[in-house]
């Protein structure tokens, strides 16, 4: 089948389900759609989406079914009771990866093909290269479809594991939480001088950037388990962190992300590690609390 070609069903239409078929309909895809509450499809069939009239049509009608829905219980609930042998499923509902395996062998019991998905983007995002979409599973069934799939943004084929689409979110979100948390504590310490967060937005971008710009070398470090202080030593580290904790107690400001960057170190410290870069941590992170 050709891009156009390749007749989609998209189950369960909040804002992530009905920005998923709209981009299928504007890249030129026969599109079906269902929710439970009937309404949320109005918009979609105006503008030339089919409106299925039970789970089981959607699924005929689709060659691609597209799953987004609240949780992986509640696309047990819904397909529960149907035919899905010879259906192609991709789950772009958000879960863990325990939960994406325990799905993908759901399925495949039930004579189902089965791909496991994650979305890296907002729903006005959807339809455009900046909407990231991760797919894991058999590469087979990505490679029939990914054509189609390039309907919804840019599409990443991760591999076989089902399991790595929900790893690479939850790793990504780990990035996100991580990076706006440093950027709030140092405005809340500039601001204590009556520096705004715009003033300092720029500088913090610089320094994002710049750290970004370690990681590939980092990262060789870590694959080799070989951490040699090409930069800094962790025991060097810790001096830093402690005139960071130190600036944001006497700033009046909250010392608790700090502190705890420090208790992760110093650990590492105690384990031999001071004389070794810093990406030794992963040591640390890579054991249970």
């Amino acid at each position: 089948m050709t891009n156009t070609e390749t007749p989609v069903t998209v189950l369960g239409l909040g804002h992530m389900g009905q920005a998923l078929a709209g981009a299928f309909l504007k890249a030129g895809h026969p599109t079906t759609v269902w929710n439970r509450t009937a309404a949320k499809a109005d918009r979609l069939v105006a503008e030339g989406a089919r409106r299925a009239s039970s789970i089981d049509d959607a699924l005929a009608a689709g060659a691609l079914t597209i799953v987004c829905v609240t949780d992986y219980q509640a696309m047990y609930e819904l397909l529960g009771a149907s035919e899905l042998s010879g259906a192609m499923l991709l789950n772009l509902t958000s879960g863990s990866s325990t939960q994406a395996r325990a799905a993908a062998g759901w399925a495949e019991q039930r004579g189902a093909r089965y791909l496991d998905g994650a979305i890296m983007a907002i729903p006005s995002a959807i339809g455009t290269p900046e909407a990231v979409v991760l797919h894991s599973g058999p590469q087979a069934d990505f490679d029939a479809y990914s054509s189609a799939l390039e309907s919804l943004g840019t599409v990443t084929y991760l591999g076989p594991d089902h399991g790595l689409a929900s790893l690479y979110d939850v790793a990504g979100l780990t990035m996100m939480w991580s990076i706006l948390n440093a950027w709030l504590h140092g405005t809340a310490l500039l601001r204590t001088a009556g520096i705004d967060a715009a003033t300092y937005a720029p500088f913090a971008q610089q320094i994002a950037t710049g750290v970004a710009e370690w990681l590939p070398g980092f990262a060789q470090q870590v694959d080799t388990n070989s951490f040699p202080a090409e930069i800094s030593t962790l025991q060097n580290d810790v001096h830093a962190m402690d005139h960071l904790i130190e600036e944001s107690e006497t700033a009046g400001t909250n010392a608790e992300l700090p502190k705890l960057i420090k208790a992760i170190a110093t650990r590492a410290i105690a384990a031999g590690h001071g004389a070794e870069q810093y990406p030794v941590l992963i040591e640390e992170f890579s054991k249970p609390a």
